[in-house]
């Protein structure tokens, strides 16, 4: 019967989440919109400046500059797909969000994120030729090998991600629609199905183990060959400039990993973590690394 199984799809599938924003922190919401608005908007100005300055200057059409346009693209995605929303949420304007909104905010947050992962790691990378094997350098990074690098990005981050639709649509909701959160998470959609979500969980573990997790041990050991190679060769200056520079793409690394993996790791372990702690967290991640990856990774940077 026909109006039955609408009825039936419907009690699976919530035509929409109401989003809760800072479950716990509701008084503060009109003064958390201060510095996620601020943040936000330098994200804004910072990417687009920089985008601007490496499309419009010749000079800095090197592989290096095209990956900080890539980091830059993938910055103002991630902080787009989910600041917004968390705003709308604060000032109370709107707190609705369709179930394929939320799935696709979900697929932007997540995407950008392990695009910007390999972005990383492909600059790292770089900065490994370029330092211990300077020699071969040019002949490694041309143009076409960094289109391909870019492209491999999209192509990883859509193929880990694209099944999670999948694993999503698939659990029944049995009307279970109000989200502690401010933006759509893999998990955090999940564990509002009334079914077994143990695949969504292994899936999210496995995913987050082979994406974000070895890209992490790579790029640790390609800075600690740079350094190795820097402190075998160079004078004092040059150790200091470099050790400076390894420092602040460090900082800034760590700062992009650590809040989501705690926040991933939370999800499925950490019962007792406050969830406004885990909130705040999941948009320290999406929020902190586009304010500070184009300040961080210019102002060590004479030609930009």
């Amino acid at each position: 019967h026909p109006a039955m199984a609408a009825l039936n799809q419907t009690s699976l599938q919530p035509a929409s989440f109401l989003l809760l924003g800072m479950a716990g922190l509701e008084d503060l919401h009109a003064w958390l919109s201060i510095p996620f608005c601020l943040m936000y908007v330098v994200a804004l100005l910072g990417n687009f400046i920089l985008l601007f300055v490496i499309a419009t200057e010749r000079s800095l059409h090197k592989p290096m500059y095209l990956f900080l346009a890539m980091l830059a693209v993938a910055d103002l995605i991630l902080s787009s797909s989910t600041v917004p929303k968390a705003l709308s949420i604060f000032w109370s304007l709107s707190k609705e969000m369709s179930f394929h909104a939320c799935l696709t905010q979900m697929f932007f947050t997540h995407l950008s994120f392990i695009a910007e992962s390999t972005i990383l790691l492909a600059m790292a990378f770089d900065r490994y030729m370029a330092i211990c094997n300077p020699l071969r350098y040019a002949t490694v990074f041309t143009h076409v090998m960094v289109a391909k690098i870019g492209l491999a990005a999209i192509a990883r981050s859509f193929c880990v991600m694209f099944p999670t639709i999948f694993l999503l649509q698939r659990l029944p909701y049995c009307g279970h629609s109000t989200m502690p959160h401010t933006y759509c998470e893999h998990m955090g959609i999940a564990r509002l199905a009334c079914a077994d979500i143990s695949i969504n969980i292994w899936y999210g573990f496995a995913t987050t183990l082979l994406s974000p997790g070895v890209d992490i041990v790579l790029i640790g050991v390609s800075y600690i060959l740079i350094l190795r190679a820097v402190f075998r060769l160079s004078p004092k200056d040059a150790q200091r400039k470099a050790v400076g520079t390894c420092s602040s793409h460090a900082c800034v690394i760590l700062m992009f990993y650590t809040p989501a993996l705690f926040s991933f790791f939370t999800h499925r372990f950490g019962h007792n973590v406050p969830h406004h702690v885990h909130i705040l967290l999941a948009n320290v991640y999406v929020l902190l690394p586009p304010m500070l990856n184009p300040i961080v990774y210019t102002m060590k940077n004479k030609l930009i």
